[in-house]
């Protein structure tokens, strides 16, 4: 069978690349398009999966709208004569769009129940929609829930083993307690209107940390002269090694804050975009978020004063784990079913 995956975040390389391992492995022919993201095209290099880009998108609404007339046009073109059998995307438009004009089935994924004008997009034209249980938005008769969280299908104890050289990837000593801050950008449509640290915020931030733990930017887009030093530099596949290993995070990423919470590193989401999986997470006790900076300094002081911080937090990791099923065999399971 011949199906189609629309990669649109680096995020959507981890989500899926487990499964279109074992489609091919059970001689499904697999499709991948990727927009020129970040480190989109680099992940798939890295994971060794063939792609055709999409190009970078754009960041206005006119721009986006515009952008999305031109890649339904982009995917018609090039696939109008492969008899595709399914198209699967995350949140993708164009994925499900495409699937409609060429009478195809298409699964559209999302767990981010806030990105209003996305879901206008892809719900009238798909032929199912899958989300975490913890979804909040109802997205129809077309909606369909499942008990897990994306950040599994490539973070379970199954699939992912973090490399115990990161240290060196780092260029730190073994064992150096590190701290993971992270930027965004403020460009995704689900950021509208929505905000997070002040640079004066980040600052105090970056010094409070800097006297107990080895601290390290990530961000979207270019990085402050006054932070350059802190960068983040490794390979990108590498990215969840360095969560695996940190001691803490605190981010405007909901991406990276789930992703720790995942893995039982402690998390401090700073940004009044919320979501439904974060909210679970954080009645686990895995993540803490703070939809503005109030209070924000003196809970980090008080949270890093802990020093039973770690082991809390994996335990709370196993409770969650055993509390919730494996995505990509549910995943699997889905697409096979309507592929067959």
């Amino acid at each position: 069978m011949k199906i189609v995956f629309d990669l649109g975040h680096p995020a959507h390389v981890h989500y899926f690349r487990n499964i279109i391992q074992y489609l091919k492995s059970k001689n499904h022919q697999v499709i991948v398009f990727a927009r020129d993201k970040e480190v989109t095209h680099q992940l798939l290099e890295a994971y060794k999966i063939p792609y055709t880009s999409r190009g970078a998108g754009n960041t206005s609404a006119l721009g986006k709208f515009l952008y999305m007339l031109k890649m339904d046009w982009f995917f018609f073109r090039k696939l109008r004569k492969e008899k595709v059998d399914l198209f699967v995307g995350f949140a993708s438009p164009y994925a499900a769009q495409t699937a409609w004009l060429l009478g195809c089935k298409s699964i559209t994924i999302d767990d981010t129940d806030q990105a209003h004008i996305s879901h206008q997009f892809y719900k009238h034209f798909t032929t199912q929609i899958l989300t975490p249980a913890v979804f909040d938005k109802d997205l129809g008769v077309k909606h369909e829930r499942f008990n897990s969280f994306m950040e599994l299908s490539y973070l379970h104890p199954k699939y992912f083993t973090p490399d115990k050289d990161i240290y060196q990837i780092l260029g730190i000593e073994a064992n150096t307690p590190y701290a993971l801050i992270r930027f965004v950008s403020w460009q995704a449509n689900h950021d509208w209107g929505h905000g997070g640290m002040s640079p004066e915020i980040k600052q105090t931030l970056v010094d409070l940390l800097s006297k107990k733990y080895r601290v390290f930017i990530s961000a979207e887009g270019s990085l402050s002269e006054e932070f350059q030093k802190y960068k983040l530099k490794i390979p990108v596949h590498k990215m969840h090694d360095v969560l695996a290993g940190a001691s803490l995070y605190v981010g405007e990423g909901a991406t990276m804050a789930s992703e720790c919470a995942m893995l039982g590193i402690p998390a401090v989401y700073v940004n009044s975009l919320s979501s439904g999986t974060l909210r679970k997470q954080a009645e686990y006790g895995l993540l803490y978020e703070f939809g503005n900076t109030n209070g924000l300094v003196d809970f980090v002081t008080e949270l890093i004063a802990n020093e039973g911080l770690s082991e809390l937090h994996t335990k709370r990791k196993e409770t969650f784990l055993s509390e919730h099923i494996d995505p990509n065999k549910f995943l699997i399971e889905y697409i096979e079913k309507k592929v067959v």
